[in-house]
């Protein structure tokens, strides 16, 4: 798995938080606690468990809602980006859902893919539609309180 690093041969390296980096995704990976979170170990053992807990509740209710009407996956994104703000494997498998996110949409936008796509498109639809007319030419239409047994 490719850690989002540009550079050939360049690896990603877990840094303290410290320095004077301006945005956020210039930032190293490791926790993003406060200082006086991570300068006393229990209090920052005690903030990743919570962080943990947290994530992982909003995880569940992401993973919950994957087969019912609700917007699943970005729950459970949403409860990776939790993690990701504490644990160095999160920040990881959250770069490269965003890179293959990316690289699909790049490919989705390709013309030749969107006509491919549309093409397929059409073709499922003109089948479905033959297939519900020769459905209905056989039996017609049976509304369910006018079934006999």
């Amino acid at each position: 798995m490719n850690t989002g690093s540009n550079e050939p041969g360049e690896a990603a390296v877990a840094s303290d938080g410290g320095g004077a980096h301006g945005t956020r995704d210039e930032r190293g990976l490791g926790s993003r606690a406060p200082e006086f979170v991570r300068a006393r170990r229990m209090l920052h053992l005690s903030w990743q468990v919570g962080v943990f807990v947290i994530g992982l509740a909003v995880v569940a209710a992401g993973i919950v809602l994957l087969p019912l009407p609700g917007p699943g996956w970005v729950i459970i994104f949403a409860g990776m980006a939790i993690w990701a703000t504490e644990f160095v494997w999160a920040q990881l498998v959250l770069r490269w859902t965003k890179r293959k996110v990316t690289e699909a949409a790049q490919r989705a936008l390709d013309p030749k893919v969107r006509r491919r796509n549309i093409t397929l498109t059409t073709i499922g639809l003109v089948a479905v539609a033959a297939g519900a007319g020769i459905y209905l030419s056989r039996f017609g239409i049976v509304m369910p309180w006018k079934i006999e047994e």
